[in-house]
């Protein structure tokens, strides 16, 4: 399989990712998609994406942090192979560059979350010998709209 990876750096490679993108996250609307992946890059994000035959088949976005959990790793935002291109080794060739690439940035692990209802992916990250290592929770807050309102 001959394929090419791109970190990507301009207006064409970020909406080249946004049909990719959106099968993973339906909510995310065409006119937003550029600026979010912008603001986000401006954080620290990277947004990388595999290609063959100059077709878009798999999208990344990953950041580099450190904590005292974990010391600096690599953290995997969005992983996602287009429906149409699914078990052709798109996605395994993607996540083995993640791999390496977060051995080229000095990482000592490799972290990503994936929704409980997400079956298949579950089956192919186990696969790729990665290990269930906790349960994440969460919370979705109310934005704050009055500063004198008490929070409790």
């Amino acid at each position: 399989m001959r394929y090419d990876i791109v970190i990507t750096k301009t207006d064409a490679e970020i909406e080249r990712c946004f049909p990719v993108m959106r099968e993973l996250r339906p909510h995310l609307g065409v006119a937003d998609f550029a600026g979010q992946v912008k603001r986000q890059m401006a954080q620290g994000w990277h947004m990388a994406f595999l290609q063959t035959q100059g077709e878009v088949r798999a999208v990344t976005g990953y950041r580099i942090s450190e904590n005292l959990a974990w010391g600096k790793f690599l953290y995997v935002d969005d992983l996602v192979t287009k429906q149409t291109d699914r078990s052709k080794g798109y996605g395994a060739a993607l996540l083995d560059w993640l791999r390496a690439e977060a051995i080229r940035q000095g990482c000592r692990e490799l972290h990503l979350d994936s929704g409980v209802q997400r079956f298949g992916a579950h089956r192919f990250y186990l696969g790729k010998r990665m290990d269930i290592t906790s349960h994440h929770f969460a919370m979705k807050l109310a934005p704050k709209t009055d500063q004198s309102s008490n929070p409790l």
